[in-house]
């Protein structure tokens, strides 16, 4: 007997279009059978008769198939924070700008849906980093990202003063608006607007970006996935402030940081699970797929490429065989 399916579909429902998107994956979803989850928080916006209703907890998730996410980048990061404990892959279908990660726009929905339904998906993960802050050598608190963690000033008028350090050895001190320890998931996130480097998601790797930092060395670094990267806030708060600093973990999850506060990011523990709509017959790495992506979400001019076309250089190519032998007779 086939055991049951269940999906948990969730949007920004402030967006009308995340709203009717989500009623009609609703739909498509019990039509095929497919028992539905949608959370109290957004149960009176989407309005999806038959959905069973259930709380806005990392329970939600739980005995899924996958969740379903309508929107932006932020909303994916929002729902990713129920996805991950409940070890469930995550489908996002973009609503927002850029989209980054997302597996699908929202022309594409129809087609989305009847892959899920179809079971024409695969899951891969994607590294976290989970992150401890130590005031004078106690653990004061403990998070995790998916894309980054980002320590920053408080004080607009001025700038934040650390040393930094990689596996317990120190590298250097900046006066800096901040620094960003990303995956690299987050390397198209604020770890390239503050100009890091574009690492591809099959690449296993971390780094530490410097923002805005008065010094000869600080350029971006890409260091090993096992490396520990911490950033220690010598000074930054301006009279009457408590905090230097502030941490921010995917631009979610804040955590204020006083002088002397210790950050350390290593490879988290548990991954995210993204759900990945492969064609047939396209490499699990994903290379090319990602180059695509880079090109649609930034727009970049490829105008001109000749690139290899498998079909016409393989005729070519046995074109060649056949007169290479009348060539030499």
């Amino acid at each position: 007997m086939t055991a049951p399916r269940n999906v948990l579909v969730m949007a920004h429902t402030g967006r009308p279009a995340a709203v009717a998107s989500a009623r009609l994956v609703v739909d498509m979803l019990r039509s095929a059978g497919i028992s539905v989850r949608i959370v109290d928080s957004e149960a009176d916006a989407l309005r999806c008769p038959g959905a069973e209703v259930v709380r806005a907890t990392p329970d939600a998730a739980r005995d899924t198939e996958m969740v379903i996410a309508l929107g932006g980048d932020g909303t994916l990061l929002r729902v990713a924070e129920m996805t991950r404990p409940a070890r469930v892959p995550l489908l996002g279908v973009n609503l927002g700008h850029v989209g980054f990660l997302a597996e699908a726009e929202h022309d594409d929905l129809p087609d989305v849906i009847d892959r899920v339904i179809s079971r024409r998906y695969t899951v891969e993960q994607r590294m976290t980093v989970d992150v401890t802050v130590r005031q004078n050598g106690t653990v004061t608190a403990t998070t995790w990202a998916l894309n980054e963690a980002s320590v920053e000033k408080v004080a607009r008028e001025r700038m934040i003063e650390v040393v930094t350090e990689i596996d317990g050895r120190p590298l250097s001190r900046w006066g800096c608006d901040g620094v960003v320890c990303a995956t690299p998931t987050g390397s198209t996130a604020y770890a390239f607007s503050a100009g890091g480097p574009v690492v591809w998601p099959e690449v296993e790797a971390l780094l530490m970006v410097p923002i805005s930092a008065h010094a000869l060395f600080a350029g971006p670094l890409v260091v090993s996935p096992d490396a520990v990267l911490a950033v220690e806030i010598i000074s930054g708060a301006s009279v009457g402030q408590s905090f230097a600093g502030v941490l921010w973990c995917d631009g979610r999850r804040r955590v204020d940081l006083p002088p002397g506060a210790r950050i350390e990011v290593r490879r988290g523990g548990q991954p995210v699970l993204l759900a990945r709509l492969r064609g047939d017959g396209e490499s699990a790495a994903g290379g090319g797929r990602f180059t695509d992506r880079l090109v649609a979400k930034f727009g970049l001019p490829v105008v001109g490429w000749r690139g290899r076309q498998p079909d016409r250089d393989t005729e070519s190519d046995s074109r060649h065989t056949e007169q290479e032998p009348r060539a030499h007779a």
